[in-house]
């Protein structure tokens, strides 16, 4: 083993920042999950909506990226992308997905699972004109996931695109938004010597949640 590698194994960090019980906890993971990232926000950490979005292809592979949260309610987490990226086709073929935050600073970090669907039309040329004008000729600009033969087809597309619609692209259809609706919510803190606290929230019937403790 290199020095390097031992070093790494030597890593350690103790959790001792907060704590979360099922007496303070909020009974609706909704609500959990909205003072959590409300609290992250107000600390300040580094891009607190960004979150690791979890896809498997329809042969079993597993991938991962990072992708920006856009909205939240009830009805569940939204986030927007290229349709036809290697997510996008995912997707597709298997329409459950894994979300996780994780907060380093505040030591939480947040997991949701459940089933995706596409957001109406109408949502995703709301959100798509809410963009700078610069992030809208971009998502005419990159064939997301594709091949390409260096940075410069990106700056001619971006030219292209840009001469072609000005100030007024209109939303690619390639291009929209997925909502993830919850099936099942765990909120982990971390806490000393490894004895971290972590919550399950799983749907029960008449639209309550069961909140359960799981071991570390």
């Amino acid at each position: 083993m290199s020095e390097s590698t031992q070093n790494i194994a030597d890593l350690r960090k103790s959790y001792e920042r907060a704590e979360l019980n099922e007496e303070a906890s909020h009974a609706d993971p909704l609500q959990q999950f909205d003072q959590w990232l409300k609290e992250a926000i107000a600390a300040e950490v580094p891009e607190p909506n960004a979150m690791t979005l979890a896809t498997v292809a329809a042969n079993g592979r597993p991938s991962t990226r990072v992708v920006l949260v856009k909205g939240y309610d009830e009805r569940g987490i939204v986030w927007y992308t290229n349709y036809d990226s290697r997510k996008g086709q995912e997707l597709a073929a298997n329409p459950f997905a894994a979300l996780q935050f994780h907060w380093v600073e505040l030591e939480r970090v947040v997991r949701i699972e459940g089933v995706v669907e596409k957001v109406s039309t109408e949502e995703s040329d709301a959100y798509f004109h809410s963009r700078p004008l610069d992030s809208r000729i971009g998502a005419w600009a990159s064939p997301q996931s594709q091949v390409i033969s260096g940075r410069s087809v990106l700056v001619a597309n971006a030219a292209k695109y840009g001469a072609k619609f000005l100030l007024q692209p209109p939303r690619p259809p390639h291009w929209g938004g997925y909502r993830l609706k919850p099936d099942n919510w765990q909120f982990w803190q971390g806490r000393k010597s490894r004895l971290h606290d972590r919550l399950r929230y799983t749907p029960q019937d008449g639209g309550s949640w069961l909140r359960e403790r799981l071991a570390p």
